[in-house]
């Protein structure tokens, strides 16, 4: 149990907390859905030089009802009430914004800037100027107020225009000069709107998690920029069958050959979201407790007694804040009540890149799935193949979808769907030499310089959120440098050196200087680069 909690905690490549209990991944088929309830397709095989062998996908009705999760969905309940601005929705970590500029945020097509006023109070407003439009998340702060680039008209509080510099003097600011506000809450570390334009703050919708809230509770927190649909990424977090396959040895916790049946029991359904119990085949009482909560929380909890006696609890909680079509931003948030020595010994920069190289083992196929929904305009009952045991929780999602999704923008539920009105926004992402001077600048709010946002950057869809790997990096790079100085500086004395027991130690310093400015350079590359497998290097 000791190794279970330090893999989970310390490497944190349990990335989805689901993996601790690595999964079952069965072989998946890649005819169409429907094919159990119709004539199976021929499929052509060659064996050997010039022989074409015909078969035939053999499928049993009766193993169907055995190994699938059934097709059919529940009738929708109350799906005209739901609306996806009465919602709370995580939109940084709060010891992640700011001080010095705005930050630019979406809830899906709706932009928000998120700012700290002069006294420290965060405030969201609608990010347009009230002028000609412009995005205020552009714009600076000014004595704690928020000033739009374009002409420097300033808002203050309540999304009050205080100032205007092209009004005549004694002239009136009018009352039409104001910014629409969204109410913020700073609950447990994480920054939560209330995207509602009707209604005040239901206060009871505001997500509370129970392990955050206990004495001595230790978690690592970390924001992550993604190109996929937020629900593609709910149900990749909620997918443990994967985990095994997806990130084999990406730490020692995830291993092919634990890849195997899982059990799932679900215990609780409503309007607003799931809940049940998970676990492997193999250990069947170590029991997860996996809960998604409308409109995008989803946790996982593992509660267990160690070797002294004391009860100990294990928690992993994603807030998937939706960003517009194929994009989305997660929170990610590893707690427990205790951790083991090593885990303190681990820096934060590496915990934070090997999260990063685990959401990019994901990223390749989660993007194609994202695109294969787009253009099927079908629900995922006509293209998914679900098993009982490893698929029960996505089927749970895209069948709560069916219920909600008439609410939202757009979804993809398990019966029914509603395509976005609009094409998504493709953003093309800058390479090779472009990339990498892009890349060498840090984020807008780092320290107040502008950046070009690449979502297939490591850098930017996690370095410019994180101040902490923002200061690692600058630190290893000024390291870099005045190591190769040194190296450089040791060499030359040693040219002019006289004494050859001189030369030696110089030579030795320069050796070590240099292998010194190496190790900067790779943990600079581990922070900023991203992930590639073996197999796909070309």
């Amino acid at each position: 149990m000791a190794l279970f909690q330090l893999s989970s905690l310390c490497l944190l490549s349990v990335h989805k907390a689901l993996e601790t209990s690595a999964s079952a991944v069965l072989p998946l088929i890649s005819s169409p859905a429907g094919c159990r309830k119709r004539t199976p397709p021929r499929i052509k095989s060659r064996r050997g030089r010039g022989s074409t062998v015909e078969c035939r996908a053999a499928v049993v009705e009766d193993v169907d009802k055995e190994v699938l999760v059934p097709t059919e969905a529940e009738a929708p309940e109350a799906a005209a009430e739901y609306d996806w601005r009465e919602e709370w929705y995580p939109l940084y970590l709060t010891e992640q914004v700011p001080d010095d500029a705005p930050l630019g945020l979406t809830v899906f097509d709706k932009q928000v800037v998120l700012f700290r006023d002069g006294d420290g109070a965060l405030r969201c407003y609608e990010d347009r100027c009230p002028h000609r439009l412009a995005k205020l998340s552009e714009g600076q702060l000014v004595d704690g107020r928020l000033e739009c680039l374009y002409h420097g008209w300033q808002f203050k509080g309540e999304g009050e225009c205080v100032k205007i510099p092209q009004l005549q003097e004694g002239a009136k600011i009018p009352r039409a000069a104001c910014v629409r506000t969204y109410e913020v809450r700073d609950s447990q570390g994480v920054v939560w709107v209330w995207m509602s334009e009707k209604n005040p703050p239901n206060t009871e919708k505001l997500p509370w998690f129970k392990y955050y809230a206990l004495p001595g509770f230790l978690d690592t927190s970390t924001v992550h920029e993604l190109p996929y649909d937020h629900s593609i990424l709910l149900e990749n977090l909620m997918d443990p069958a994967h985990v095994p396959i997806s990130h084999d040895r990406t730490d020692w916790t995830a291993k092919r050959e634990d890849a195997q049946p899982l059990v799932f029991e679900v215990t609780e359904r409503t309007g607003r979201g799931f809940a049940g119990r998970w676990g492997r085949s193999r250990t069947p009482a170590l029991q997860h407790f996996l809960r998604f909560q409308a409109p995008c929380v989803l946790s996982n909890d593992l509660e267990f007694v160690d070797k002294k006696g004391v009860k100990q609890c294990f928690s992993a909680l994603f807030l998937c804040r939706p960003t517009g079509q194929g994009k989305s931003m997660l929170i990610v948030r590893f707690g427990a009540t205790a951790r083991s020595t090593l885990f303190n010994l681990i820096p934060d920069w590496f915990i934070h890149q090997n999260q990063c190289k685990v959401f990019e083992q994901d990223m390749g196929f989660l993007s194609s799935q994202n695109e294969v929904l787009v253009k099927a305009k079908v629900p995922t009952k006509d293209l998914y193949l679900n098993l009982r045991s490893s698929d029960t929780w996505v089927a749970e999602y895209r069948k709560w979808m069916d219920k909600a999704g008439h609410g939202m923008p757009y979804y993809f539920g398990h019966s029914t769907i509603s395509p976005p009105k609009e094409p998504a926004v493709v953003e093309q992402a800058p390479v090779g030499v472009v990339a990498g001077i892009s890349a060498s600048f840090p984020a807008k709010g780092g320290i107040g310089t502008q950046h070009a946002p690449n979502p297939a950057n490591r850098y930017y869809r996690h370095v410019v959120h994180c101040k902490g790997c923002r200061s690692d990096l600058k630190r290893f790079e000024t390291w870099k440098k005045t190591l190769v100085l040194l190296s450089m500086a040791a060499v030359a004395s040693a040219i002019v050196a006289s004494a050859q027991q001189w030369k030696v130690v110089l030579l030795a310093s320069a050796a070590l200087f240099l292998a010194g400015s190496f190790a900067c350079s790779f943990v600079i590359s581990l922070i900023t680069t991203n992930f590639i497998r073996t197999h796909r290097r070309l």
